[in-house]
This record gives C-alpha cells, sequence and structure tokens, in this order.
C-alpha cells in the first residue's frame, strides 16, 4: 500500500509515521519510522513538520482503540432505569407516539420533496414521545417498530433505527438528554435519501461505481436539510455525518477513525448496520437476527468500535424483541419480551402451530416459567427466524 501524506493536524495515536517532510536527523526522533503512542509525540511532531507521510498498513488500532472510549467503563453512562410500566401498558401509548412519528416523518418527506423545510420542533416533539416511552418500557415500542408494515418508506425504516438507538442509549446508561439525542438522530440521519432518485433505492442488484457514488452523496443532502432547519440541536447535522464513517478509517464521507468519530456517531453505525442486515430487499440483507449480529461482530475493530459491538449485542439480545422464533414443538411465536435476568427465556407469543396454521386466538408462553410443551419436556426455542417470518395482526396486541 502506498503511503498517505496527511497534515500533521490530522494526526492520531496508532498511526505509522514513515517520512517526514523534512530530514528525520532535523528532529528529535531517534527512530525513522514508528508508531505513534501518545500525545507528546504528536505535539513534538507539529513543532518541526507541515505534513508527514504514514503507513496505512502498520496503524496499530489498539492504541486508537484505547484513547477513542475503547473500554466498556468509557462509554457507559451512570443513568440507571428501571421499568416504570408493564408491556401491557406501555403498549398503547408506544403505538400512539410511532403513529404520530410515522405522521410527522410523512410530512417530512412531502415537505423536502418540493423543497420545503422540515418542522423541526414537531420531529424533535416525536423523538421526545418515543424516547418517553423506551424510558417506561423499551420492549413496548421495539415489538411495534419491528412488526409494524414493513413498506420500504425511508421514514418507516427511520422509526426502527430510532428505536433501537434509543434503547441502545438507556441500555448504555446514558443521560436521557443523550437517549433523546440518539432517536432523534436516528429519525433523521437518513433525510438525505429523500434527494435521490427512486429508481436508485429500490434497485435489488449492486451499485455501479456512479450509482455507488450517488448514493453516499445523501449523507451531504442529510447535512445540508438539517443546517436548513430551525428548532434543531446545534450538533445535529454533524452528528447525521457520522452514521457511515468506519472506525478504521474506511468509511464514508471523510474517513475519520476511532476518536475522531463522536460516541453517537458510532452507535448510529452500528444501529444503521444492523437495521440493514435485518431489513428485507430492496434496502435490507433480509438476515435472521442471529445471522445478523454475528456480521456485527465480525465487524469489530474495522468498521465499528469494539467495546460498543460488546455491548449492542447484550443489549438485542439472542433473542430480540419482535423476532421471530421457532420452538422445539415445532410451533412458531413472536419474542414480545425481554427477559432481563433469563435472557434465553423471553416472553413469546405462538402464532402458528406445528403444522403452520394459524393460532387464534394467540398463545402466551412466558419461557422464564418453564411452561410444559409435553409432560416430559418444557417449551424452549430451537433457532431464531427472520424478523417477518411471519405476519402478526397488531390488534392481538392491544386485547
Amino acid at each position: 500500500m502506498e503511503l498517505k501524506e496527511i497534515s500533521v493536524d490530522e494526526l492520531k495515536l496508532g498511526m505509522y509515521v514513515s517520512k517526514l517532510d523534512r530530514p528525520w536527523t532535523e528532529t528529535p526522533f531517534v527512530f525513522q519510522g514508528f508508531i505513534l503512542r501518545s500525545e507528546k509525540q504528536i505535539e513534538v511532531m507539529k513543532k518541526f513538520c507541515r505534513h508527514v507521510f504514514v503507513d496505512p498498513e502498520k496503524e496499530d488500532l489498539s492504541e486508537s482503540e484505547a484513547h477513542a472510549g475503547g473500554s466498556v467503563a468509557s462509554i457507559r453512562g451512570t443513568t440507571v432505569y428501571k421499568d416504570s410500566a408493564s408491556l401491557d401498558v406501555e403498549l398503547p401509548r408506544a403505538r400512539t407516539a410511532i403513529v404520530e412519528t410515522t405522521n410527522v416523518l410523512r410530512q417530512i418527506s412531502r415537505d423536502v420533496q418540493v423543497g420545503g423545510n422540515v418542522d423541526g420542533v414537531k420531529v424533535r416533539r416525536a423523538a421526545a414521545d418515543i424516547t418517553e416511552s423506551v424510558v417506561r418500557n423499551p420492549d413496548a415500542a421495539t415489538l411495534l417498530a419491528q412488526l409494524q408494515e414493513k413498506s420500504g418508506e425511508s421514514f418507516n425504516r427511520a422509526i426502527h433505527i430510532s428505536v433501537m438507538m434509543s434503547i441502545f442509549g438507556r441500555f448504555l446508561q446514558l443521560s436521557h438528554e443523550s437517549v433523546e439525542q440518539l432517536g432523534l438522530l436516528g429519525l433523521l440521519q437518513d433525510a438525505g435519501k429523500i434527494k435521490l432518485p427512486r429508481a436508485l433505492l429500490e434497485k435489488r442488484e449492486p451499485f455501479t461505481p456512479e450509482e455507488l457514488a450517488l448514493y453516499q452523496t445523501h449523507v451531504d443532502h442529510s447535512v445540508e436539510i438539517l443546517n436548513n432547519t430551525s428548532g434543531l440541536p446545534n450538533d445535529l447535522p454533524g452528528l447525521a455525518s457520522l452514521h457511515h464513517e468506519h472506525f478504521d478509517g474506511s468509511g464514508y464521507p471523510r474517513g475519520l477513525r476511532g476518536g475522531a468519530i463522536a460516541l453517537p456517531g458510532m452507535i448510529a453505525a452500528i444501529a444503521d448496520a444492523f437495521d440493514t442486515l435485518v431489513a428485507p430487499p430492496p434496502q435490507g440483507k433480509h438476515m435472521s437476527p442471529s445471522n445478523a449480529l454475528n456480521v456485527i461482530f465480525k465487524g469489530r475493530g474495522k468498521q465499528f468500535q469494539p467495546a460498543l459491538v460488546e455491548q449492542f449485542i447484550q443489549c438485542i439480545g439472542v433473542y430480540p424483541v419482535g423476532g421471530a422464533v421457532e420452538l422445539n414443538t415445532g410451533e412458531v411465536g413472536i419474542v414480545i419480551a425481554q427477559n432481563p435476568l433469563r435472557r434465553l427465556q423471553p416472553r413469546v407469543m405462538v402464532v402458528k402451530d406445528a403444522k403452520g396454521n394459524e393460532n387464534r386466538p394467540y398463545k402466551m408462553l412466558d419461557l422464564a416459567k418453564e411452561p410444559k410443551a409435553t409432560p416430559d419436556e418444557i417449551y424452549r426455542i430451537r433457532r431464531t427466524l427472520e424478523y417477518d417470518a411471519i405476519k402478526v395482526d397488531l390488534r392481538e396486541l392491544f386485547l
């Protein structure tokens, strides 16, 4: 790989400096080529050079990770959240928040398409409503967001990501304000896709280089839209530019790496990628949650911040809320609530029997109570399925 010339102002810990803009003998450095392991080395480099040449293949990402919120302790907050509402009580309130948010995003889509402005006050209120629901009980909003009709509209996907980011922020014990910021970011970070040709967004085949370049402009469009929107936090446009940046610097639009990516941006990158992996075509890969989490895990240290990947997998769980599962009886159901103490035994709503016939009314199982499938065997989950492997009448949840 060729050496990369950069300004000394762009130097980061872990970079390997191979060449200077002056002879090594004119600097205090003893070795001709070394890994930057301290801020003092960078300060000295700035005193003697204007630009240097780095070797990307010799970078030590462990250094950047250690100084980029690399430990679990450094990314977790101190706000303790406890469920203040049961799933049954929160479901109607979560449904109202999601329906109202869908209407707000639908109006934003229409306004932007005709050159209008985003109503920052309304969308901020919508994000606050989702946050409040997530804080009271995260399972309700998750369940409804995953089970709502997948129409392919960008604003439906925005709601999924917003809920996921809010729940992840709650799991990380971030402040209420930070959780609300994540929810708002999830709603708006892909607003720029409204500016792209619909045929491009609906294409199922791989993009050509020209199409990929056009697709990537949606980030700049999002930043422009948010910059022109009043009533939003000042830092939101900048944060909206980060969800396609990669931990190792291979992302876009600026190729930021490590600590140069703010925590909300690193969280957004994981949530956006997970949603893409589980979503149906043309926008997604249609994977089961377990397979999608395996892809996310393989991307730690490369595409994603390693400690955040670990925390995200714990947050989503082995059997995510809203996910379809096959039981050991052959019956198929939907996970409707997590069991925080026994994550392998969630609450499941059985939708189909072993022959594939629909159950009416749906049967509810709390696997933590070890209900009997037969006199000699308790119910357990055999495997996970794609999120939309079965259809559920949401009205059944409100009986």
